[in-house]
């Protein structure tokens, strides 16, 4: 009987793996039939354009398996491309929400949730959800962008400037990072300014300086600070900087060189200034021109401007020659015809724009650093050719 007993055991063993392992396959086929189930009545709710009812059952389904994460981040995005903000924040935050959820998985719904916030204009919700990705491996350079996006548009320079100063001490130096880093010295400089605080100003550009060795912005500002604290020697020094670091905005700078030159009246140091670049844009050759004329030497200048037309011809330049034969012609119907012409140019200079943006084409007379269409840095430049330099 014993013998019996033992023989059998193995039997028994054998019989309840098998019922096991049938009872296993019966929940395996439960459960997906109920998960199919669910999929086409949240379908169905799409299709017959109830997307509340869809979202809401389709949300039911991460307590039935956690590998339709991905299938519902999708269908969040799907609203957010449809407009439908309030049904995507619903399905990505319910994800984010799931402690089941972790790693990748959770970085991936965190991140399209900022994506919600920043469309539906919940900045500071927006703000918070990258700021949580900053830690990530696969999403920091993401959350990175996104919040430059957030401080910029809200004007939060000191925001800026710490989020750029961490990511320099975290992930090192970038030309990116450097670049924007400077922007934000130099607008948060700017503030400084207009409340009269010129030296904490001066502090903020020198870091500017620093943080980006081919920024021309803060050579610019720290010209204008001193021209208006009448430091002329230290202004001429910043302002012959902007040349040598990018000739494309020496222009900005030569209208006050000869600023200087006016109040000083050393006209000898302003050509000096102007001797390596003078060529470069119309407004120095122009600012030769005065030097000339404030010397006596007006018939020099006329021909040394008609010159400069013929290889570089620039409205600019076709005007201010106009003004130097108006002086010279004797006859007043001629002078007057003259006037007239000289007159029309001034006005279609004036209509025409002064900057384009190279990256999106925006283009206008006022100095924007930060691209008001494309929402880039250091992209917006002084147009080049007949209506500009």
């Amino acid at each position: 009987m014993l013998e019996l007993l033992f023989l059998l055991l193995p039997v028994a063993a054998g019989y309840g793996w098998i019922m096991g392992r049938n009872s296993v396959r019966q929940a395996q086929r439960k459960q997906s039939s109920i998960l199919s189930r669910h999929y086409y009545k949240g379908l169905n709710f799409l299709l017959s354009d109830q997307p509340d009812k869809a979202v809401d059952t389709l949300i039911k389904m991460i307590n039935l398996n956690n590998d339709t994460v991905e299938t519902h981040i999708a269908m969040g995005n799907f609203f957010r491309h449809r407009g439908e903000i309030d049904r995507a924040i619903k399905v990505h935050q319910n994800l984010v929400s799931r402690e089941e959820i972790q790693g990748t998985q959770q970085e991936t719904a965190l991140k399209e949730l900022g994506r919600d916030y920043m469309q539906a204009g919940f900045l500071e919700r927006a703000e918070n959800a990258y700021l949580q990705l900053l830690n990530s491996d696969k999403y920091y350079l993401v959350a990175q962008q996104q919040l430059f996006s957030i401080y910029q548009t809200t004007k939060e320079w000191n925001r800026a400037i710490e989020l750029a100063e961490r990511m320099v001490d975290c992930h090192g130096d970038s030309d990116d990072v450097s670049e924007r880093l400077a922007h934000f010295y130099c607008e948060q400089a700017d503030i400084e300014i207009k409340a009269d605080r010129s030296g904490e100003a001066l502090i903020l550009l020198q870091k500017a300086v620093n943080a980006d060795e081919h920024a021309v912005r803060p050579w610019l500002m720290l010209g204008h600070i001193a021209l208006k604290q009448q430091r002329y020697d230290d202004a001429i020094g910043y302002f012959v900087q902007v040349a040598e670091h990018d000739l494309n905005w020496f222009s900005e700078a030569v209208p006050s060189l000869e600023v200087i030159a006016e109040k000083t009246g050393d006209w000898t140091r302003f050509e000096e200034a102007l001797s390596s670049h003078w060529q470069d844009c119309a407004t120095s050759y122009l600012a030769m021109v005065d030097i000339k004329i404030a010397q006596g030497r007006t018939q020099e200048a006329s021909d040394y401007l008609l010159e400069q037309i013929r290889k570089r011809p620039t409205m600019k330049g076709f005007k201010t020659l106009m003004g130097l034969y108006i002086d010279q012609i004797e006859d007043e119907v001629s002078a007057n015809s003259l006037r007239l012409l000289k007159a029309l140019v001034e006005d279609q200079i004036k209509q025409r724009p002064k900057y384009r943006c190279v990256s999106c084409g925006f283009s206008g007379r006022k100095l924007y650093w930060l691209c008001p269409s494309c929402k880039k840095w250091n992209v917006v430049k002084p147009i080049k050719g007949l209506d500009g330099e």
